[in-house]
C-alpha cells in the first residue's frame, strides 16, 4: 500500500514519512526465467509427488539473473545511504537556520506584517518550506530524477519531473501553513499538555493525507478515467463486492507519464471510496498478477489497516510530541539565547522542532516498518483466499526484485524493510499453494 511521496519536503518528514508506506503496491516487471527455472515453477506435480514448497521459492528467486540481483541490490541498499544522508541533511539545514540567526529574522518579518499570531504562523511556515526546498533541491533532483533515470524507474523529462515538484511544493506549503497554525496554537494556548494534543493535531493531518489525499491531491499529478475493459475491471469488481465493498466502478491513471512500476490503491472514506490501478499495471501484468494485487489493496481497505495504524502512529506521534517537550527545552536551555528561541511557541523553534521529530522518527524506523510490514503481510495473505493466485503473488513479488532487494538477512529485514521481502512473499504463496491447490 504504497503510495508516491507527493510532499517530498523534509519539514513534512514527520507526516509523509509514514504516509508513504500506506498507499499502493508498485511491481515494475522482470523477464521471464530459463525453461528449466520455469519448468520447476510452473509445472504440476504427480500426485505421488508432494509439492516441494521450498524448492518452488528458490526456482522463483532463481528467475532474477545475477546482473539484475546486483541491480537491484545496489539500488535498495543505495536508499539505506539516502535515509542517512537525508537526516544529516536536516540536522544540518536547522543548524544552519538557528545559528545564522535566518529563523529568527523570519519570525519577526512575519510578525511585522501581521499582527494576528495564526497569520505570523502561515508566514512564517510559507518561507520556511520555500527556504528548506532550496537547501534541499540537489539531493532531491538526485534522488528523485537521476538516480530514478539510472535505475531506469522513470520516464518524465526533467522539465516534467519539475512541473510535478513544482505542484508539490504548492500543495506542501499550503498544508504545512495549515498545520503548522493550529500546532502553534497549542503550544501557545496548552502549555503544561500541548504535547498530547500536538499528537492529536498531527493524527489528524495524517488522517487528512491518507484517506482524503489520493482523492483530492493526486489528480493534480494523473489523470484519472473508469477502465472499460470488462476482462479486467469485472472481476476486479466481483471479488470488491464478494468482500463487502459496494463499488460500481474501476480507474485507471496514467503513471506511465512518470515512472515504469505497477501500482493500485483502494482508498476514500464516506462517498469518496474508490479502487484504483494504474496504466503500466494493466500493460505489463497477467490477468492473474492484476487479480492478486487488487485483492492486496482490497484486503487493505476489508481489515481496516488504514484505521488501525492510524490507532498505532497516534501512539507514536504522541511518544514523538512527548520527546520533544524532554528534549527542546534541553536544547534551547544551551543556545536559545544565541538562537533568539524563547520557547516552544516560538516560530524561530520551528527548525529545532523538525529536527527532534526527524530524530525521533529515524530512531523508530524499525518500530514504524513492523507497523506496516505487518499489514502487508496480512494483505498479502487476504489476497491468497481472495484471488487464489499463488503463482500470480509470486509473480509480482519477484517483480518487486528490479528495484527492492529480494533476499535480505532477516535482521536487514526487520530494521529497514516496510513490507516483506521477495523471498517473505514467496514463500507465503507457495505455502498457501501446498495447502489449498491440487498441485
Amino acid at each position: 500500500m504504497r503510495a508516491r511521496n507527493r510532499f517530498c519536503l523534509l519539514p513534512a518528514v514527520l507526516f509523509l514519512a509514514i504516509a508513504s508506506g500506506l498507499v499502493a503496491q508498485e511491481e515494475p516487471t522482470s523477464p521471464p526465467g530459463e525453461p528449466a527455472v520455469q519448468a520447476a515453477v510452473d509445472a504440476t506435480p504427480a500426485p505421488s509427488v508432494p509439492f516441494d514448497v521450498d524448492a518452488a521459492v528458490e526456482a522463483y528467486l532463481a528467475k532474477q539473473s545475477p546482473e539484475e540481483k546486483a541491480r537491484s541490490d545496489a539500488y535498495f541498499e543505495g536508499g539505506y545511504w539516502l535515509q542517512l544522508w537525508g537526516f544529516l541533511y536536516t540536522v544540518g539545514v536547522a543548524w544552519l537556520l538557528l545559528g545564522s540567526g535566518l529563523s529568527a529574522r523570519m519570525r519577526d518579518l512575519a510578525e511585522r506584517v501581521f499582527r494576528r499570531r495564526p497569520l505570523q504562523t502561515a508566514l512564517y511556515t510559507v518561507g520556511y518550506v520555500l527556504v528548506t526546498t532550496l537547501a534541499f533541491f540537489p539531493l532531491t533532483v538526485y534522488q528523485g530524477f537521476f538516480r530514478e533515470h539510472q535505475y531506469d524507474l522513470a520516464t518524465q523529462t526533467f522539465p516534467q519531473w519539475l512541473r510535478d515538484w513544482a505542484v508539490a511544493l504548492g500543495v506542501s506549503a499550503v498544508l504545512l501553513a495549515l498545520f503548522f497554525m493550529v500546532l502553534y496554537g497549542v503550544f501557545r494556548k496548552l502549555p503544561r499538555t500541548w504535547w498530547i494534543w500536538g499528537g492529536a493535531v498531527g493524527l489528524v493531518f495524517l488522517m487528512f493525507m491518507l484517506l482524503v489525499g489520493p482523492v483530492y491531491v493526486d489528480p493534480l499529478f494523473n489523470t484519472y478515467t473508469p477502465l472499460e475493459d470488462p476482462a479486467v475491471r469485472d472481476p476486479i469488481l466481483s471479488m470488491a463486492r464478494a468482500n463487502g465493498i459496494e463499488v460500481d466502478h474501476v480507474y485507471q491513471f496514467d503513471a506511465s507519464r512518470q515512472t515504469t512500476r505497477v501500482s493500485a490503491n483502494v482508498s476514500g472514506f464516506l462517498g469518496t471510496m474508490a479502487i484504483r490501478l494504474n496504466d503500466n499495471l494493466l500493460e505489463r501484468c497477467s490477468l492473474a498478477e492484476i487479480r492478486e494485487v487488487m485483492a492486496h489493496e482490497i484486503g487493505h481497505y476489508v481489515l481496516n489497516h488504514v484505521y488501525e495504524m492510524l490507532v498505532s502512529f497516534g501512539v507514536v506521534l504522541v511518544g514523538a510530541f512527548a520527546f520533544v517537550r524532554w528534549s527542546f527545552e534541553r536544547v534551547r536551555a544551551r543556545w536559545g539565547e544565541k538562537w533568539s528561541v524563547s520557547g516552544i511557541g516560538d516560530l524561530a523553534g520551528m527548525p529545532l522542532l523538525v529536527v527532534l521529530l526527524a530524530a525521533y522518527f529515524f530512531v523508530m524506523t524499525p518500530v514504524m516498518n513492523t507497523i506496516i510490514r505487518t499489514n502487508e503481510a496480512e494483505a498479502d495473505l487476504f489476497a491468497l483466499h481472495a484471488a487464489g493466485e499463488p503463482d500470480g503473488a509470486a509473480e509480482v513479488a519477484l517483480k518487486l526484485g528490479e528495484y527492492r532487494k529480494l533476499d535480505p538477512g532477516p535482521l536487514e529485514e526487520w530494521l529497514l524493510f516496510d513490507h516483506p521481502s521477495g523471498r517473505s512473499r514467496i514463500h507465503m504463496a507457495m505455502t498457501w499453494k501446498a495447502e489449498n491447490l491440487d498441485g
